[in-house]
């Protein structure tokens, strides 16, 4: 049978966890490199993971596991746009790449829905597991739900963040000629995307 009373000395993971949470979220918001910011990005995600894990109550492992699905497949497709704007522009600096939605308009779709599935926005199977993992923890410590509410609100930011400084804005005059997208960069992430709303119709 599961413990809803972890140890004591799982205390500190798990607040180490929480803090994690904040910390890595935070890092995103000064993220120039894209690569960068999607991988600090995961790692926020898995501190929520850890800290349902080790309270050990059927809810959070649920929400875990269910986390841990979603984000794989969402992060995996983000790092596939990371890459097809590398392949054109062979720059990650944010700041270097902007107004893609100029060149590539269908591409600026996945984008948008790619990181609104990052933010975990509803119906995702992202959000599903989110509110498992929120309120577990929250069942275990009142408190946590300032942290997990810190920590949601800054990854809808830099959520934001990533997809208004790649696509919005005026596109630079030395990528004037880029080559266009590929049919099978859209299966790709169509592939990525199509399970997280089948998922959502059917989680068991």
């Amino acid at each position: 049978t599961l413990n809803p009373h972890p140890p004591n000395l799982m205390f500190p993971i798990i607040i180490l966890a929480l803090w994690g949470i904040l910390m890595t979220s935070s890092i995103c918001l000064r993220q120039t490199d894209l690569k960068a910011l999607i991988a600090y990005s995961s790692v926020s995600h898995m501190g929520l993971v850890a800290a349902a894990i080790i309270v050990q109550t059927p809810w959070g492992l649920t929400g875990a596991m269910t986390l841990m699905v979603a984000h794989g497949l969402t992060s995996s497709a983000l790092f596939a746009l990371a890459n097809t704007n590398y392949e054109r522009t062979h720059t990650r600096t944010l700041l270097l790449v902007r107004g893609l939605q100029l060149a590539f308009p269908l591409m600026s779709t996945w984008w948008l829905l790619t990181n609104l599935t990052n933010m975990a926005m509803p119906p995702t199977i992202n959000l599903l597991g989110e509110l498992f993992i929120i309120s577990t923890l929250f069942n275990w410590s009142t408190p946590t739900i300032i942290i997990t509410g810190m920590g949601t609100l800054i990854t809808a930011t830099y959520s934001l963040y990533m997809f208004l400084m790649t696509q919005r804005g005026s596109i630079s005059t030395q990528f004037q000629l880029l080559p266009p997208t590929h049919t099978r960069e859209h299966l790709n992430l169509t592939l990525h995307l199509l399970p997280l709303g089948l998922l959502i119709m059917k989680p068991a």
